[in-house]
């Protein structure tokens, strides 16, 4: 079985504390396709990517996508990522997605998270239909040539097939707990 979540898996259920003072679960979210991506505060892929993601969410969000963060870095390898600075980050830069703590890492576990950012797409049926970047030069969004995410998007919301379906993230690895800061799991490894 592949570390991360494979093309057509079900997405799997969660019940995480957000930055908005709730909590929320997998079956809280109605809308036609999820967008779940795991993100931080700290690392600088997320930064250098975070205003392309608002745009992305600012686009497809009327067209019934749901945008959803969640971050599951441990706040021991760096402190910045811990749930009170996750709430600071929000009221600073208010993103249009929930922002969803997984303090224990089992979300990152059952989805299968590499890096920050790392997204995966749910269609109506919560089946993956996506993953991997959101673009190819996340760091610098003045260098980016593709985006994947709005590609993808564009293609569900035409009725068409995911014409990429499975790419590499392209950022941090998810800092685990009573690891060091590079660790990732043996059964991690590149998607393609």
């Amino acid at each position: 079985m592949s570390f991360t979540l494979e093309i057509g898996a079900a997405a799997p259920e969660f019940r995480l504390p957000a930055t908005d003072g709730n909590s929320y679960g997998l079956s809280d979210f109605k809308e036609d396709y999820l967008v779940i991506f795991f993100t931080c505060n700290h690392c600088p892929y997320v930064i250098g990517s975070d205003e392309v993601t608002r745009a992305s969410a600012m686009k497809f969000t009327s067209e019934g996508v749901r945008f959803i963060g969640i971050n599951s870095n441990s706040a021991a390898s760096y402190q910045e990522d811990d749930f009170p600075h996750m709430v600071s980050r929000m009221e600073e830069q208010n993103f249009p997605w929930l922002y969803l703590y997984d303090e224990s890492q089992e979300v990152a576990l059952s989805y299968g998270a590499l890096r920050t950012p790392h997204f995966y797409v749910f269609n109506r049926e919560r089946k993956l239909v996506y993953t991997g970047r959101g673009v190819d030069q996340p760091r610098d969004s003045s260098k980016i040539t593709i985006n994947d995410l709005d590609r993808t998007l564009e293609e569900l919301l035409d009725g068409r097939p995911v014409s990429v379906p499975v790419t590499n993230p392209i950022g941090c690895n998810v800092k685990w707990e009573g690891k060091e800061k590079h660790w990732m799991p043996a059964d991690a490894c590149d998607l393609i």
